[in-house]
């Protein structure tokens, strides 16, 4: 039965990976319409009516969903220019923070059952915030706790390291942001049709970039036999490097680390030799000029980079001894098109070496202990 499931995948991960473009647009069109331009985020409940008066964002998520919630903070500040700030929940819940009615609390969790965001939301409602959950589980527990919910479409994960879950939570962040920016009177009608009009192309946007899966497979295997990886990131694709990083780890057990670019001079250069590959995020909008820097401080050490550009940026590729081209998107989503080939890294890697993809070990899908 498990095999009949996974259709024409080897697993589930692989399988999960190529429904992103379904995912994706079902999580728009879930909370959002073209013709007229709107939003439409029908289980909010009273959280709708509080979004006006909020004077401060806080995110918080675990692993891949705190990912996310970084990118959505950028998302918040840029469109609804409130003050936001992302957090690990396991370190929230035990910090004291300042929270108060005027404070909004956008919790992220996949299942809507991990232990860290449950007690993290605790905490928040004991100060009287406001709270949404983004979740993919209907009727979770968080849906329960918060005051208003955010549901992504991304249908049954099953593999343990998420990856549809990811991209539809910050497609749900990118439109939750929106929504904000509206309630507080920042975001005209015109600017929301140009918002969605760009989100519309993002599912076929990621259907090509799975579509190279091939040509992505080939530079797999160059990092197949490393022992460590550093991905890199600045602005919008920091996030995404901290992602990279965490699939490698999770599925193919390499040592990753995702890392701020512009920290590379402040330690983590002193590692750089030849043993050691770094995947650059240089896409267009990724600070690609400070990102050009670094790849040429890490070449010239003898440090080999893969480059994430966007495609026909023949600059880049010259720098780089490999690249993976994606197409051009918005800035603002461009984290949603760099993260796929990565996903495709870890997995492709991963099998190459043996590995237990969908069930990883020590990890499981739902953290419910601390």
């Amino acid at each position: 039965p498990v095999t009949a499931l996974k259709g024409q995948y080897p697993h589930f991960m692989l399988k999960e990976i190529h429904e992103q473009p379904e995912a994706i647009a079902d999580t728009i069109w879930s909370l959002a319409t073209l013709d007229p331009p709107a939003l439409y985020f029908d289980d909010l409940g009273p959280a709708a009516e509080r979004l006006a008066s909020i004077e401060r964002v806080v995110l918080i998520g675990m692993g891949t969903s705190l990912h996310a919630a970084m990118i959505g903070q950028r998302y918040i500040e840029a469109f609804a220019r409130v003050p936001a700030w992302s957090d690990n929940a396991s370190e929230f819940r035990y910090r004291d923070p300042v929270l108060d009615d005027r404070t909004l609390v956008i919790s992220v969790s996949q299942s809507g059952e991990t232990v860290d965001v449950l007690e993290a939301m605790a905490v928040a409602r004991q100060a009287g915030a406001l709270q949404i959950t983004i979740c993919n589980t209907e009727g979770a527990q968080t849906t329960r706790v918060a005051d208003g919910t955010v549901y992504t479409r991304a249908g049954l994960e099953r593999g343990v390291a998420s990856t549809k879950c990811f991209t539809a939570a910050v497609v749900a962040l990118y439109l939750l942001a929106l929504r904000i920016a509206q309630a507080k009177g920042r975001l005209s009608q015109g600017d929301l049709a140009a918002h969605l009009a760009e989100l519309a192309h993002l599912p076929r946007a990621v259907a090509g970039i799975i579509a190279q899966r091939d040509a992505f497979r080939k530079n797999a295997l160059r990092h197949a036999q490393a022992q460590h990886v550093l991905f890199l990131g600045r602005g919008l694709a920091f996030p995404v490097a901290m992602e990279g990083a965490l699939k490698l780890k999770e599925v193919s057990y390499i040592h990753a680390e995702g890392y701020a670019a512009g920290e590379m001079k402040h330690g983590p250069i002193a590692l750089i030799e030849p043993a050691f590959p770094t995947i650059a995020i240089a896409t267009r909008h990724a600070l690609r000029a400070k990102m050009v820097s670094n790849i040429e401080q890490i070449q010239a050490r003898g440090g080999p980079v893969t480059g994430i550009v966007t495609e026909g940026d023949a600059e880049l590729a010259s720098l780089c001894d490999a690249v993976i081209a994606v197409p051009a998107v918005s800035s603002w989503l461009e984290p949603v098109a760099a993260v796929i080939p990565l996903q495709l890294l870890a997995y492709d890697v991963a099998v190459h070496r043996g590995c237990d993809v969908d069930q990883p070990r020590n990890l499981a899908k739902t953290v419910t202990v601390e």
